[in-house]
């Protein structure tokens, strides 16, 4: 017999090619179902949102990874002679221990679909965690993992922490404080015009004046509400805000400011 007959008819030698056919088939499923979800999340639809229909989409890649991954294992150890059904009917034994050991990992796992099914948040999104800010860039059954708006960091959030996040909404309230001695007339001719202005940044999809809204001590105070994406909000703001105080110089109208009076005894 020579070399090569031996080597074939290795029983390790079997078993490891089989083996390595049951990962190739496995990969190749990941790789077909993948490309499959990849051209559905591209796709628009009128029944859910798209961000919506990424993120489930992402959730499901993720959820078929895991299953693939066991199932793989699970077979590989039935080719190398484990009796995998004797392991998984001793698996009630060992219950208790494995589920306190992977209870927030279950946790994660629940909440995961927990964030799709009540639309806790999406892909895109803009959320709150930990004094952190940032826009929602993958979700997986354990993780959220959002990049800071402010640093650029990645941060991961635990999926079963969704109860202390914060969705940003796409909303900037200004207040623009007002003298007195300006008529309310004239106060609302310069604003509306200003409005007009700060539409034409293309980061804004909607801007509103919505007239005054408070009588302070020292001024008559009138508000914006500005839209647009929550990841552009701070430059947006700033934007508007460069608009308005410009305006404002343009017809020569001053912001007031609160003053202290201070009286001498003697």
């Amino acid at each position: 017999m020579s070399i090569f007959e031996k080597v074939i008819n290795n029983i390790w030698f079997q078993r490891g090619l089989w083996a390595f056919i049951v990962v190739l088939f496995s990969g190749f499923i990941y790789y077909l179902i993948s490309r499959f979800l990849n051209k559905k999340e591209k796709q628009n639809t009128k029944l859910i949102s798209q961000k919506k229909n990424k993120t489930f989409i992402r959730l499901i890649k993720s959820v078929v990874g895991y299953v693939l991954a066991i199932v793989t294992i699970l077979m590989v150890l039935q080719i190398y002679g484990v009796d995998v059904t004797s392991m998984l009917a001793g698996v009630g034994i060992i219950s208790i221990i494995v589920g306190l050991a992977l209870q927030d990992a279950l946790k994660d796992i629940f909440r995961g679909f927990d964030i799709v099914s009540d639309d806790y948040y999406n892909i895109g999104d803009v959320i709150i965690f930990g004094g952190n800010t940032g826009q929602v860039i993958s979700m997986s059954l354990r993780t959220t993992k959002i990049r800071d708006i402010n640093t650029n960091n990645i941060v991961s959030i635990a999926n079963r922490n969704i109860s202390q996040v914060e969705v940003v909404s796409d909303a900037i309230y200004i207040n623009i404080p007002l003298p007195y001695e300006l008529s309310v007339e004239k106060a609302e001719k310069i604003l509306n015009s200003t409005i007009l202005q700060i539409k034409k940044d293309e980061n804004v999809t909607n801007a509103e004046f919505k007239g005054l809204s408070k009588l302070s001590d020292s001024a008559k105070e009138y508000l914006f509400i500005i839209n647009c994406s929550p990841s552009l909000k701070l430059q947006t703001r700033r934007k508007a805000l460069r608009t308005i105080i410009t305006t404002l110089e343009k017809n020569k109208i001053h912001i007031p400011y609160s003053q202290l009076d201070v009286h001498n005894k003697k």
